[in-house]
C-alpha cells in the first residue's frame, strides 16, 4: 500500500484542487477502500454550506474494493466489492426510535475519512457495520455510485405520501429529480409530471418515465397540468430545486389533500411566506426527509439488483480525478448534465458499459 493518495479538496465552486493526502490507517472493524467511482453530489455545490468548511476533503457517494480489513470484521474481506454510506445514525437513539435515524446527533459524526473523491477511504467501524453492502455482481461500479443519492430519493418518496393512481410532479430534473420521476411508479404512482427550464433535460425525464413535461418559463404549469390531468393539481409535488421560489410554484401546484415534499433545502437566509388558510383548508400535508438511512441504501440496491432502477441515462459524464473542477462547472451550468462520474484511478475503458454479469 502506498502512504500517499491524491485527493480532490474543496475550496470553493470555483477553486477544487488536487493536493496529496496520506492513505488513512484503519482500526478494528473498519475497512480500507479503494475507490472505484465516486458521484458528485448536486450538494457538493452549495457554496454557502461548504465554503465556511473549506479545505474539506470532497465525496461521499463512493463505490469501491476493500484492500484492508480491520481486526473484528467478519461480513466483509479483501477484494470484495462494496457500497459504504458516508453518514449512519444509531440504532437505539431516540431519533433513530421514531424513524428518524439521519437526524441522530451521531448521524453527522460517522464521516468516511477524509472523502470519498479520494484513491482511498477509511470506512469507520459504525459505517461498516450499519451501512456497508457487498455489490451484487450485476450492479456496476458507476451505478453503484449512485446508491446514496437515489437512495435519498428512496426516502424522500416514502414520507411523500403517494397512493396507487396517484400524480406526482417533480419540481427539477436534475439527477434527483430524475430519480424522484424513475422510481415514483414503483411506489404506485400512475401519472408523472416534471417541471424544469430545460428542455433537454425535460426529454431525459421523458426518458426516466415521466408522462408529461412542463417548462414553467414557456406555459403557465398549473393551467398547462389541469389539462393534462382531469382538471386537478398533483397529488404528490417533490421540488428538488434549493430556492424558494421553487417552493412558492410548488406549492399552488399541490391538489386538495395532496403533499408537498421538500427534498433539498434553501439557504437559511430565505423566508417563505404561505397562505396557513389554504393549507388548512385543502388538508395539504408538507414533508421533508434529510439524506439516506441503511434501509433506504438496502432497498435502492434491492432495487438495482432486481433490474428495476436503470440509472445509466442520467449518468451523463465520467472524469478522472483531475477533471473534477470541470464536472463542478458543468453542474453549476445545469445545462446538458445530469451525474457525473468521478474515477481516482482513471476511468476504466468500459466505463458506461454494461454491469458485468
Amino acid at each position: 500500500m502506498p502512504f500517499a493518495m491524491r485527493a480532490a479538496v474543496y475550496y470553493r465552486n470555483s477553486d477544487i484542487r488536487i493536493e496529496e493526502r496520506p492513505v488513512p490507517e484503519i482500526g478494528p472493524g473498519e475497512l480500507l477502500v479503494k475507490t472505484i467511482a465516486c458521484g458528485l453530489c448536486s450538494g457538493e455545490a452549495m457554496e454557502w454550506y461548504h465554503a465556511p468548511r473549506a479545505p474539506k476533503v470532497m465525496g461521499h457517494e463512493p463505490a469501491g474494493i476493500v484492500v484492508a480489513v480491520g481486526p473484528g470484521v467478519t461480513r466483509f474481506r479483501e477484494g470484495d466489492r462494496v457500497f459504504v454510506n458516508h453518514h449512519v445514525g444509531r440504532l437505539q437513539s431516540p431519533e433513530a426510535l421514531r424513524g428518524h435515524f439521519t437526524r441522530d446527533p451521531a448521524y453527522a459524526r460517522t464521516n468516511l475519512d477524509p472523502g470519498a473523491m479520494c484513491e482511498y477511504f477509511r470506512a469507520p467501524a459504525a459505517n461498516v457495520e450499519n451501512d456497508a453492502h457487498v455489490l451484487p455482481a450485476n450492479v456496476s461500479d458507476e451505478e453503484a455510485a449512485i446508491v446514496e443519492p437515489w437512495a435519498c430519493v428512496v426516502g424522500g418518496l416514502k414520507v411523500a405520501g403517494i397512493q396507487p393512481g396517484d400524480t406526482v410532479a417533480v419540481v427539477g430534473a436534475g439527477f434527483m429529480g430524475q430519480g424522484f420521476v424513475h422510481m415514483a411508479p414503483l411506489m404506485g404512482a400512475a401519472t408523472i409530471f416534471a417541471l424544469d427550464f430545460s428542455d433537454w433535460r425535460l426529454e431525459k425525464a421523458c426518458e426516466m418515465g415521466a408522462t408529461h413535461v412542463i417548462n414553467p418559463r414557456i406555459e403557465p404549469a398549473l393551467e398547462k397540468m389541469k389539462d393534462l390531468n382531469r382538471g386537478r393539481g398533483a397529488d404528490a409535488v417533490i421540488v428538488t430545486v434549493p430556492n424558494v421560489r421553487a417552493l412558492e410554484m410548488a406549492y399552488g401546484l399541490v391538489a386538495t389533500g395532496g403533499t408537498l415534499h421538500l427534498n433539498a433545502p434553501p439557504p437559511a437566509t430565505e423566508r417563505w411566506s404561505i397562505d396557513p388558510e389554504h393549507l388548512y383548508f385543502n388538508e395539504i400535508t408538507i414533508t421533508t426527509k434529510y439524506s439516506a438511512d441503511h434501509r433506504d441504501t438496502a432497498q435502492l440496491l434491492h432495487w438495482l439488483a432486481a433490474g428495476r432502477v436503470r440509472p445509466r441515462p442520467a449518468i451523463t459524464h465520467r472524469f478522472p480525478l483531475e477533471g473534477v473542477q470541470t464536472a463542478m462547472d458543468l453542474l453549476l451550468k445545469a445545462d446538458r448534465s445530469l451525474k457525473s462520474i468521478i474515477y481516482p484511478h482513471g476511468v476504466p475503458a468500459f466505463a458506461g458499459s454494461a454491469p458485468r454479469e
